[in-house]
């Protein structure tokens, strides 16, 4: 009998979320159950709704796994009860995923499935490392293998094949090149070995089959992929990577939960690697009774003051809600702080009357294009925790302001494990802020887990980066200090701020 359960079986990609195909995101952001591997980036499932259950049955070799008999029991109880199962593989579910007794297991069940293809690392890894696999003169194929029981494999066959590509090898690296040089492979064979591919702690081992496993002595390699053959030689990153300004660079983006770092995308084009760290979650206000009774009588205000990305989205969503549109706002000015919050508002068909020309609050009153007395004002803000100063200032030019909670923002429950390690292992270059909310929440973030001694230790060496004075003001508060500034207080000017700083 039918339950209305289904189980997708999806491809996680190589890391982050911007590797994942559009159907995975989707499927993710209304799943049930998520049911995931050991090798998925953790970052995916902030994904998921909050009431989602997520369930990690990963296996690493030589570490506890949860056996296959209870992954499929899992996928099965959860089908049956008729919920909507994220079943998230690294790579793509039908390369080395053991995606079969899987299947095999619901269709006796009679659980309905489908297969959503992922990116696999087998293809990603060379690219992102810029080994092309194949070349018009030194590789005209190439053979993908599991290095993970290398006893039962042809090596006199693969042997002769141009390039080679071995998942899960690290173990028996040794072993393979014994067996490819006792096979007549030349031992003078470029390799290269690809780990943590599509991460922010990527790297890349390369050498040939002679010296390479003394260039990793001491090296975990895993997850890896391991790519032989002469195209390792024509490695097309090194010299494009060499000039950016911030290869070998580790930089730790605080950011809100749920949301997509545009700043990630600005660090990495200029040779970063990033980690983002989660220091906000954005929800709807406690209650929407001031804003709904705000914009039942919008018509009372000549202006609307909106000062964040996410006072737009949720006003404007609140609106549409109600049952207005655009047009509602026809007969009221809107002034913006920031270029961000300009061009949220401009994706919701709406053009600001008003930005001032520093993109900060502060700035907004002294150069207001009118006269501020008796103005009435709307201005939909956080429910707690923002500055006042805007209001008082507005009130103290005679303006009539109605200040409304919008959204809620947060500080998240427990910080990032990824962020925290990263830090306690000394591998962040540099820590940024675009809000003076994520310093506090930060700071907030790691008290839980370490006194203020151990706060100062971790980020002795690390480069705090600010966007804007309020935001290096609540630095020199909480740490005792910042590094930098933005002379442009935007997401591009703290990028060249970081980028033209001299880091050690």
């Amino acid at each position: 009998m039918f339950s209305g359960g289904k189980v997708y079986l999806v491809g996680a990609g190589v890391g982050k979320e911007e590797y994942l195909t559009v159907k995975a995101k989707k499927l993710l952001t209304i799943a049930n159950v998520l049911i995931y591997d050991a090798l998925v980036d953790k970052s995916l499932l902030n994904l998921a709704p909050e009431n989602c259950l997520k369930i990690s049955v990963g296996k690493r070799g030589g570490k506890a796994s949860t056996p296959q008999a209870k992954i499929n029991q899992l996928l099965i109880e959860h089908c049956l009860q008729g919920k909507q199962i994220v079943r998230l593989k690294s790579g793509d579910p039908l390369i080395f995923g053991r995606a079969n007794e899987e299947v095999a297991a619901l269709k006796t069940a009679g659980c309905s499935f489908e297969f959503i293809p992922g990116i696999s690392s087998v293809l990603a890894a060379p690219l992102l490392a810029g080994i092309p696999l194949t070349d018009k003169d030194l590789s005209r194929c190439f053979a993908v293998v599991s290095g993970h029981e290398p006893d039962i494999l042809d090596w006199s066959a693969l042997a002769s094949i141009d390039t080679l590509v071995i998942l899960m090898g690290g173990r028996s690296l040794g072993q393979i090149i014994k067996n490819l040089i006792d096979n007549g492979r030349s031992p003078d064979e470029p390799i290269a070995i690809i780990r943590h591919c599509g991460r922010a702690k990527q790297e890349i081992f390369q050498g040939s089959l002679t010296d390479i496993v003394e260039i990793t002595t001491g090296v975990s390699l895993s997850p890896a992929v391991i790519v032989i053959g002469k195209v390792v030689k024509l490695n097309q990153n090194s010299p494009a990577l060499s000039s950016l300004p911030l290869v070998n660079k580790t930089i730790l983006v605080t950011r809100a939960a749920s949301q997509s770092s545009k700043f990630t995308t600005l660090l990495e084009q200029q040779g970063a690697k990033v980690i983002e760290m989660p220091a906000l979650t954005i929800t709807p206000p406690s209650s929407w009774t001031d804003l709904d009774r705000a914009i039942a009588n919008i018509n009372q205000f000549q202006w609307l003051i909106l000062t964040s990305a996410n006072g737009v989205n949720y006003f404007c969503d609140r609106l549409n809600s109600l049952g207005y549109d655009a047009r509602a706002l026809a007969g009221i000015k809107i002034a913006v702080v920031g270029r961000k919050t300009a061009s949220v508002l401009q994706t919701k068909h709406l053009q600001p009357d008003f930005i001032p020309p520093d993109y900060i609050a502060d700035s907004l009153v002294a150069h207001f294009p009118e006269d501020l007395a008796s103005q009435k004002i709307l201005f939909p803000r956080v429910e707690t925790g923002g500055r006042e100063i805007l209001v008082q200032e507005l009130t103290n030019q005679g303006a009539i302001v109605t200040e409304v909670a919008a959204y809620q923002s947060q500080c998240p429950a427990q910080i990032d494990q990824t962020a925290l390690q990263a830090l306690q292992q000394h591998q962040v270059d540099v820590l940024t802020f675009a809000s003076s909310k994520t310093v506090t929440n930060f700071y907030q973030l790691l008290k839980q887990v370490k006194s203020e001694p151990d706060i100062q230790s971790i980020l002795k060496d690390v480069c705090i980066a600010s966007i804007g004075p309020q935001t290096s003001k609540t630095c020199g508060e909480l740490f005792g200090r910042f590094d930098l500034e933005a002379e442009e207080f935007t997401l591009e000017g703290l990028t060249t701020a970081i980028a033209n700083y001299k880091l050690i």
